[in-house]
């Protein structure tokens, strides 16, 4: 398996994600394309004594900044390490392609080059968080502001089948975040995508309340991609908050750091559950081969992570079942290109 890789997308490339591509090379059996400036990656690895094998290196011009506009990548900046390694893609020449760098212009990307499965009305962040039981999927984060409920309807199957193939989540619960668990709670929008997930066959569970979330109520937790950024974004400050003043708490004094050392391999456990290295970033689901977004402030284990889940959502053929899934009611027949974004 041959996984393309944005050398520089990220806060931390090209190093990071070197360091991550020669980990993921020697310890996942992948082979590695890394896309960028070659003279800069061959300087970073030889500097910091990195092994290259099983990766080779596909040289562009160019690189996409975190100030340049979405449509850049296939506009100005098509001759960058984004636009390559897409390029790539989709004409064969890996199984998928991985990047830490400009959402927006990923977005864009995969839509326009890799492009979409017929029948995907939008690609979609689904990024894996963990829970009270685990983990679960927050479908969409960010990718589409404003939806429909056709949408909402379409993220919900295609969050099931990544999280029964990927994740390994037996028959996945599907829930719409709404402002109360009440059948007809919401607006007009979740009305509509309430009706349209309690027909679709999945193992839909109803509408669920923000704060239900962090308690295991779904494995697939379906929203607009705005509600879903401010769920992740608040998400994320109350973790940092909670360990931050369980940290100040336990080294208070020496009875609390005591006492901290009794439950330590505990506390330890409790970071890295809320560790977002550990999950290594989100698949862009919906395009026609996988696409994968890593944290764009990604260290060599977040990419060693991020390669190895887009090397699972390879195997379990997540494109292959979404198409198989939404065929089941007539809502596409094929997996072809979607030619309008």
């Amino acid at each position: 398996m041959k996984i393309i890789v944005d050398a520089f997308g990220g806060d931390n490339a090209p190093l990071e994600i070197i360091k991550g591509c020669a980990a993921a090379a020697q310890g996942l059996d992948v082979d590695v394309m890394l896309t960028g400036p070659e003279n800069k990656i061959r300087r970073a690895a030889s500097e910091n004594n990195i092994s290259l094998e099983r990766m080779e290196i596909v040289d562009t011009p160019s690189v996409i900044t975190m100030e340049d506009s979405p449509g850049s990548v296939v506009k100005e900046k098509n001759d960058s390490s984004m636009a390559e390694g897409l390029r790539r893609l989709s004409a064969g020449e890996g199984d998928a392609f991985v990047s830490g760098g400009n959402s927006g212009a990923l977005v864009v990307g995969a839509s326009l080059i890799v492009k979409r499965i017929k029948g995907i009305k939008r690609v979609v962040f689904a990024p894996v968080l963990p829970n009270d039981k685990g983990s679960f999927m927050l479908i969409d984060c960010g990718a589409n502001v404003n939806c429909t409920a056709e949408m909402l309807q379409q993220f919900g199957i295609m969050g099931s089948v990544y999280m029964e193939k990927v994740m390994g989540v037996n028959n996945p619960r599907v829930s719409l975040a709404n402002i109360g668990t009440e059948d007809q709670k919401g607006g007009l929008l979740q009305h509509k995508a309430f009706k349209l997930l309690k027909q679709s066959s999945i193992n839909f569970i109803g509408n669920i309340e923000a704060r239900s979330i962090p308690l295991d109520a779904g494995d697939v937790v379906v929203t607009d991609g705005f509600t879903g950024n401010v769920i992740l974004k608040m998400y994320e400050g109350v973790a940092i908050m909670l360990l931050g003043k369980m940290k100040s708490i336990f080294t208070k004094n020496a009875k609390n750091k005591f006492a901290a050392a009794l439950v330590l391999n505990d506390i330890k456990k409790l970071k890295h559950n809320f560790d977002y290295n550990e999950y290594g970033g989100a698949p862009l689901i919906g395009c026609l081969k996988p696409v994968f977004k890593m944290h764009g402030s990604a260290k060599a284990k977040t990419v060693c992570n991020a390669i190895r889940l887009t090397k699972a959502y390879v195997e379990g053929n997540v494109t292959e079942e979404i198409v198989s899934s939404l065929a089941k009611y007539g809502e596409i027949n094929e997996a072809k290109a979607d030619e309008t974004f």
